[in-house]
Parts: C-alpha cells; structure tokens; sequence
C-alpha cells in the first residue's frame, strides 16, 4: 500500500516561510507515473485542494488563494514532493496533508503549520 509522510511544518511569523515535503513509497508502480497533491484542513472547516502537480511535474495547479505564494515540485528520484509556501498568512493555519493520484485515494498523517506573532 501506499505511504506518504509529511514533515517540515511548525509555528511561522506572518510573512515568513516554511518548505514542507512529503516521502511517499509503496506505490505499485514508479512514482514518477502519479500526480501528487497538497490539500489542507483549517479548523472548523473541511479538507480543500491546495496544489497539484503531474506525474512529470510539466503542470501545476493551484488554489487561489495561495497562487503566487506557494510552489508545489517534486523530485521523482527521490519519491517526495515538496510545498514551499513564502508570504505565510493567518489565514494558511491548517494542518496539510499531501495525496497521490491512485485509487483509493492515500492520505499521509499531515502536518501542522501554524502562521501567528
């Protein structure tokens, strides 16, 4: 089965940075064949699409409310995809879970991220 373990998530002043990665294996195929996602969940509010990229990683997508603040990459050889989120707002205080594109659908354990003074 599928593994994905999120990781580099913590406390963040407003505007700063945090890099987040997520280590996948167990894939019955290569890696490099599945896209991958970031979604997240606020408190009180229900899992949303954060960014998505293809199993080359020629496309990205994005939710608009973090274009131009976060970049979603991977790298194929080493099975991980990668969230950079710069300008970090309140309002991106979620925990993030990254998924791939397989069914059913995998979910990592997730990681916080908190944006506070």
């Amino acid at each position: 089965q599928v593994q994905l373990v999120e990781s580099g998530g913590g406390l963040v002043q407003p505007g700063g940075s945090l890099r987040l990665s997520c280590a996948a294996s167990g894939f019955t195929f290569r890696f490099s064949s599945y896209a991958m996602s970031w979604y997240r969940q606020a408190p009180g509010k229900e899992r949303e699409l954060v960014a998505t990229i293809t199993s080359g990683g020629a496309s990205t997508n994005y939710a608009d409310s973090v274009k131009g603040r976060f970049t979603i990459s991977r790298d194929n050889a080493k099975n991980t995809v990668y969230l950079q989120m710069n300008s970090l707002k309140p309002e991106d205080t979620a925990v993030y879970y990254c998924s791939a594109g397989t069914f059913p659908r995998p979910w990592g354990q997730g990681t916080q991220v908190t944006v506070s003074s």
